[in-house]
């Protein structure tokens, strides 16, 4: 049997990674500048690869942007 913080991490940590995916998309979509295919090809890659995507964009894409344009 799960115990109470078993129960409690199976119940949120879907719905912090999914509020995460939303996050991602939205900035992605929001802030992403239009230099070429960028946005489109990103869209893709958090569509397609969900939560990896997600991060790859954070760890990625997200500072990189953030340096060179401040968004």
């Amino acid at each position: 049997m799960i115990d109470g913080l078993g129960t409690g991490l199976i119940l949120i940590l879907p719905i912090a990674l999914f509020a995460f995916w939303i996050w991602m998309l939205v900035e992605c979509l929001t802030k992403e500048p239009s230099e070429g295919n960028d946005r489109i090809i990103w869209v893709l890659v958090l569509v397609f690869l969900n939560y990896f995507g997600a991060a790859l964009y954070f760890f990625v894409r997200r500072t990189e942007r953030i340096n060179r344009f401040g968004e």
